[in-house]
């Protein structure tokens, strides 16, 4: 009897673009901290929003930043980042630039966490904020996670089950909406959120921050919550995207702009994730990543990524900010 021996080969992910097709999405950034470096601001790059190669010979950008990067382009054409020092910072900092390569600090907002309607007793911890622009209202949002309950030995999990979603309108980013206000209505823990408009819909991609259990499966998993209008209401969140002990989602359009590209850290610093779709209903498959097999990994990442955002850029954009930092392609 013969035997022939079989090699299993794992078709290309959807979404790039084919021979004599241009790219409706020509480039892509990626602005993150490093595991060793928490964080700072460091770059990697993409033309295929799947391989990504680390600039700057995997240095820091911009030595003055602080926070979880969240980067937004403005009706003006600039960019803008969001950050913080630390958790409990009572300042969310927004960073101007016009070309992703110069930063200069824009304004500071300083949330009165203590006129949250029907918030009572928030701690003041501002974790992680994140900033949108919407087209239809010509504001922005920024998002952010503030806990109301300490924890305590032998359950540490309580405050991070007491993470709420709050937010925040902005015409300028320099005039803010005089309180806060709760994004859900539901009461579930919630952090890493950010918003995105498809179509008549508003996606509002989380985390649920409770702790998984046989009563809980979706703890610690990335989910999405849908509605009609930017401010709410917001369905219950869909079933799980990620896996457990996933956070820190990023979303974006493939190089055709037919499929979708959802990213999320395995924590601590571990890995990340791919979940992939053709509309953010779903349904949601995971990419075969960190293998280490050139034929079964369809993406990969710099070592020691972490925490940031993935925006879409032009080829141009690429080109600059190739020249400026220099790029790694031995990632």
């Amino acid at each position: 009897m013969i035997s022939i021996g079989c090699f299993s080969q794992q078709p290309d992910l959807p979404g790039q673009v084919v021979e004599g097709e241009h790219p409706v999405n020509q480039a892509y950034l990626f602005a993150h901290m490093t595991h060793e470096d928490y964080g700072k601001l460091y770059y990697s790059v993409s033309t295929d929003g799947l391989h990504w190669y680390s600039l700057n010979n995997t240095k820091r950008v911009f030595d003055d930043y602080h926070g979880h990067p969240d980067i937004v382009k403005g009706p003006d054409g600039s960019y803008y980042m969001t950050g913080n020092n630390s958790d409990s910072d009572p300042d969310i900092t927004i960073w101007k630039s016009s070309d992703l390569i110069n930063w200069k600090k824009f304004s500071t907002y300083t949330p009165n966490l203590q006129k949250v309607e029907n918030y009572p007793n928030p701690l003041q911890r501002i974790g992680a904020p994140k900033l949108y622009f919407d087209e239809v209202s010509s504001k922005f949002m920024i998002t952010w996670h503030t806990p109301h309950k300490e924890g305590i030995p032998g359950d540490g999990e309580r405050y991070w089950a007491s993470q709420r979603t709050l937010y925040v309108i902005s015409k300028d980013l320099k005039t803010f909406e005089e309180y806060p206000k709760l994004l859900f209505d539901w009461d579930l823990g919630t952090i890493d959120v950010f918003i995105r408009k498809v179509g008549d819909s508003y996606y509002a991609i989380l985390k649920d921050e409770t702790y998984p259990t046989l009563y809980w499966p979706t703890g610690k998993t990335i989910r999405i919550a849908r509605s009609k209008s930017l401010f709410g209401p917001y369905s219950l969140p869909s079933d799980p995207i990620s896996p457990n002990f996933r956070e820190a989602p990023t979303l974006i359009p493939s190089p055709n702009g037919k499929i979708w590209y959802l990213y999320y850290e395995q924590y601590p610093g571990v890995s990340y994730g791919l979940s992939v779709a053709d509309n953010l209903n779903g349904p949601w498959f995971q990419a075969s990543g960190y293998t280490f097999y050139s034929d079964w990994d369809k993406y990969n990442l710099p070592e020691a990524v972490r925490h940031g955002c993935m925006i879409t850029i032009s080829k141009k954009e690429y080109d600059q900010l190739v020249r400026h930092f220099g790029i790694n392609k031995a990632n």
